[in-house]
C-alpha cells in the first residue's frame, strides 16, 4: 500500500524499520476515481499527496474557463497547492485524477510533526522542495529562451512517460499552446 513511498523516501534518506512504522502512523491511503478531484480552487488544500499508482493534474481556469495545467503528478511524484497547504489560504488550483489513481496523503498537521520530529523526513521534504525549485527554475528559463519547438522536444524528453499516457491537448496546456499549434509543432518536428 505504501511501496512506493517508501522506496521513494528510503532512495533519499535510507529509513530504519522504527522510522517507517512512525511515518507510516501519519499517513493516510485514498483511492481516486478518474475525474475525481483531491482538490478545488477556493477550497483550502489540506494534503500533500504523493501518487503510489495513477496520474494526476494540477490547474488553474482561465477567465474563458479554458484550462492551463501547471504540473502532472504520476507514480513516485509529490502533488499539490503547496501555497494553500502552507498558508491555509484558498487554493487556486484544481487537483483531479487523470487515470484511477492510488495516493498517500499527508496532512498539514502530520507534515508539521514529522517535521518537528524526525529529520530524515525533513530532509526528504528539503530535497523534494529543492527539486521541484530546480524544475520551475528549468521550465521558466525554457519558456524565456527556448523556440517553442525546443520546448516540446526538452518535454519529450525529460517526461517521455507523460507523453505517453496524456491527450496532447492537456501536453499543449501545460505548455501553453492550443493544440493545434502542438500539432503543428509535432508535424514540424516529424518531418526533419
Amino acid at each position: 500500500m505504501y511501496d512506493l513511498f517508501f522506496q521513494n523516501l528510503n532512495d533519499k534518506v535510507g529509513l530504519t524499520e522504527e522510522e517507517e512504522e512512525q511515518i507510516k502512523s501519519y499517513l493516510t491511503f485514498k483511492k481516486l476515481r478518474k475525474k475525481q478531484y483531491i482538490l478545488q480552487e477556493g477550497d483550502v488544500c489540506k494534503v500533500i499527496a504523493f501518487v503510489e499508482k495513477g496520474a494526476l493534474r494540477s490547474y488553474s481556469l482561465d477567465d474563458n474557463s479554458n484550462e492551463r495545467i501547471i504540473q502532472f503528478g504520476l507514480e513516485g511524484w509529490l502533488i499539490s497547492d503547496l501555497y494553500s497547504f502552507l498558508t491555509e489560504e484558498p487554493a487556486t488550483y484544481n487537483i483531479d485524477a487523470l487515470e484511477d489513481s492510488e495516493l498517500v496523503l499527508i496532512s498539514k498537521s502530520a507534515h508539521e510533526k514529522l517535521l518537528q520530529t524526525m529529520p530524515k523526513y525533513e530532509t526528504f521534504t528539503r530535497l523534494n522542495i529543492t527539486g521541484a525549485y530546480l524544475a520551475m527554475q528549468r521550465r521558466l528559463t525554457s519558456i524565456m529562451s527556448a523556440s517553442v519547438e525546443e520546448r516540446y522536444q526538452d518535454f519529450i524528453a525529460l517526461y517521455p512517460h507523460i507523453a505517453q499516457r496524456v491527450p496532447q491537448h492537456m501536453i499543449a496546456s501545460y505548455m501553453g499552446l492550443t493544440p493545434e499549434t502542438l500539432s503543428r509543432i509535432r508535424k514540424r518536428i516529424s518531418s526533419k
